[in-house]
C-alpha cells in the first residue's frame, strides 16, 4: 500500500499547524516546499528546527518540493542558479533523511518538449553528476508551464535520459492542463509514466462553472479518475509516496501563485482546503477498499 503525505504549505507556513493536520489524518510523511516563509533552497539553516520539530513523530520528509529547473533554458545565469539550487536542496535532503528531490524541465516555450528536446537533454547533463555525486534522486514532475506537461512526454523523456537517478513524480490532474498534448490522465498517462514512478502528488482539477476554464478544485471533484488511480496503485503493489498537493482554495489562487507556489499568502486558507481534500481523499480510499 502507497503511504500518505502532504505538502507542507498546502497547510500552513508553521511546522506545528502543519504536523496537527498530519496527526489528525495519521499521514505518513511531510514533502517540504516553504516553510517559515522560506524556500526549500533556503531552510538548511533551519535543519536544527525541523528536526527538533520532527523528532518524535515517526514522520518521514518523503521529497523536497524544489523548484529546480523552474527557469529559462535560453539563460545561463538562470542555469547556473539553479544547479546551486539543487545543491543546496540536497543538502536539506540529507540532513533530513530524504532521498527525493523534486525538478521540472523549465519554463514552456513554443510547443514544449516538441521544440526543445536534446536542448532539453543536454541541459541535464549536470545536474545528472551531481545526483551520482550524492547518492540522490531527481523526481521530474509534470507540469504544463514546462517544457513537459503529460505522462507519456515525461515517460518519453526518461526513456531518452535512461539514468537510474532522474526518475518520474507522477502529477494526474497536472497534465489535463497540457494544451499541446492531449492524455488521460487515468489511465493513459499513468501507464506511460509508471515504471519511472518514484512519487505521486495529488490534486484535481475541474471547468470553473462560470468561464469554463480548467482550475483546481477539491480531490474527487474534478475531471481525474482517482478510484481507478487508486485502484492501480494498489493493485501495482506502489509503495512510495502520495503527496497531497491541495492547490484548491475558497478563493482560488492566482496563475502566478499556482505557478510559483509559496509563502503566507499561498499558505492563506490552506488548512482548511487541505483538511477538506484529506476528508474527500480517503472517502475514497474507503470506496474502493483501500
Amino acid at each position: 500500500m502507497f503511504k500518505k503525505a502532504v505538502f507542507t504549505d498546502e497547510v500552513s507556513q508553521d511546522l506545528e499547524v502543519v504536523l496537527k493536520v498530519v496527526e489528525d489524518y495519521n499521514l505518513d510523511g511531510i514533502e517540504i516546499r516553504s516553510l517559515w516563509d522560506k524556500s526549500p533552497q533556503d531552510l538548511v539553516d533551519e535543519v536544527p528546527r525541523l528536526r527538533e520539530g520532527l523528532k518524535g513523530t515517526g514522520l518521514k520528509v518523503c521529497s523536497i518540493a524544489s523548484p529546480f529547473f523552474k527557469c529559462d533554458i535560453d539563460s545561463d545565469e538562470e542555469y547556473n542558479e539553479h544547479l546551486d539550487i539543487l545543491r543546496r536542496c540536497i543538502r536539506l535532503a540529507q540532513a533530513l533523511d530524504c532521498n527525493i528531490i523534486r525538478g521540472f524541465t523549465f519554463w514552456r516555450k513554443g510547443r514544449g518538449a516538441e521544440d526543445y528536446w536534446q536542448r532539453i537533454l543536454d541541459k541535464f547533463e549536470e545536474p545528472v553528476k551531481i545526483l551520482e555525486q550524492e547518492g540522490m534522486t531527481l523526481g521530474i514532475e509534470n507540469e504544463a508551464s514546462t517544457m513537459i506537461g503529460t505522462g507519456k512526454v515525461l515517460a518519453d523523456f526518461l526513456k531518452a535520459l535512461d539514468h537510474p537517478n532522474v526518475r518520474a513524480t507522477w502529477d494526474p490532474a497536472n497534465s489535463v492542463y497540457d494544451e499541446h498534448v492531449k492524455e488521460e490522465p487515468y489511465p493513459e498517462g499513468y501507464e506511460a509514466v509508471r515504471p519511472f514512478m518514484v512519487h505521486m502528488h495529488l490534486k484535481d482539477a475541474g471547468n470553473d462553472p462560470e468561464t469554463g476554464e480548467l482550475t483546481s478544485v477539491p480531490i474527487g471533484e474534478g475531471v481525474i479518475d482517482y478510484q481507478g488511480q487508486f485502484k492501480s496503485l494498489v493493485d501495482d503493489g506502489y509503495d512510495g509516496f502520495v503527496s497531497l498537493e491541495t492547490h484548491w482554495r475558497p478563493k482560488a489562487l492566482s496563475r502566478e501563485e499556482v505557478d510559483r507556489p509559496g509563502g503566507s499568502k499561498f499558505s492563506e486558507s490552506g488548512e482548511y482546503a487541505s483538511r477538506v481534500c484529506l476528508d474527500n481523499w480517503f472517502g475514497i480510499l474507503e470506496e474502493i477498499g483501500a
